[in-house]
């Protein structure tokens, strides 16, 4: 009992002087804070910031293929909104029919027209259905890249190029005696190949020479050239054949389908000629 009276006492001087240690130490560090901010503004006022800021490197230029005033949109009705946001094709300027075979007839084009043992000799590219695969997706890539400036029309076209392209790839590996399982996981592949290398090519199309020469050399050549003249060989192809068949006309295009691709070795380079009008009857055939 005598104890509770010293403690109560001795608990009472320790709290007060904890709360006057506590209260002065408070103090303490609030004319702290106080002088520290005040001398960082007069700082601020009278010094100049020494920190250099990084300048971002901003550029209003884009980059086109060609300097060409851009395709409006068609303007169609609301029938025609709601059943291509259904999934369908709505009514088109040419007959969707002309506009499949003028399809069927330039992926042809990409076939027949295009050497393709010159281009396993210059770019040293095995004689496989995969490099005959790389080859040809490039050049339908340029046909897809001209015939998407041509509205609704061109894009409906532009469908049954790559169709074509599918078909013709599943024929041929057919005809080579591949196996169902073999086939179904090579057009797996070469379809997942194919829409990256669109990506990639439509970068370097918009971009410089470097960026079209990494897009070329890890889709055409798989990351396996060594020969930066290869390369160049190549940027130079692109440019050139993107250059010539920006010039076709798009009527033409639409109702043909007809493409002569330029030589893959140019004796003149600069001589990039436009071809003659091609003919066709009334019906567009």
């Amino acid at each position: 009992m005598y104890r509770r009276p010293l403690q109560s006492a001795v608990r009472h001087v320790v709290n007060a002087t904890a709360s006057r240690a506590a209260h002065r130490k408070a103090l303490d560090q609030e004319s702290c804070f106080a002088r520290a901010l005040v001398t960082c503004q007069q700082y601020r006022v009278s010094t100049p910031c020494l920190t250099q800021c990084r300048t971002l490197h901003i550029t209003a230029q884009l980059y086109s293929v060609k300097e060409t005033p851009q395709h409006t949109e068609e303007e169609v009705g609301a029938f025609t909104k709601l059943i291509e946001a259904m999934g369908f094709t709505g009514p088109l300027k040419y007959n969707k029919w002309k506009i499949k075979i003028a399809a069927l007839r330039m992926y042809t084009s990409c076939v027949e027209r295009v050497n393709y043992d010159e281009f396993f000799e210059k770019c040293s590219l095995p004689d496989t259905l995969n490099s005959w695969f790389l080859v040809a997706q490039l050049h339908v890539w340029m046909c897809l890249v001209r015939m998407r400036q041509e509205g609704r029309a061109g894009k409906y076209m532009c469908r049954y190029i790559v169709h074509s392209m599918w078909e013709d790839v599943e024929q041929r590996s057919k005809i080579m005696g591949i196996d169902a399982n073999h086939r179904k996981e090579a057009m797996k592949m070469m379809t997942e190949t194919f829409y990256a290398a669109i990506f990639g090519y439509d970068e370097g199309i918009l971009s410089d020479d470097s960026v079209l020469a990494a897009a070329l050399w890890r889709n055409l050549f798989n990351r396996q050239c060594e020969d930066p003249r290869q390369l160049e060989l190549m940027v130079e192809y692109v440019r050139k054949q993107m250059q010539y068949i920006d010039a076709l006309d798009g009527e033409d295009l639409l109702l043909t389908g007809e493409v002569k691709w330029r030589p893959l070795v140019e004796e003149n380079a600069q001589s990039i000629l436009k071809v003659v009008t091609p003919t066709y009857n009334d019906t567009g055939l």
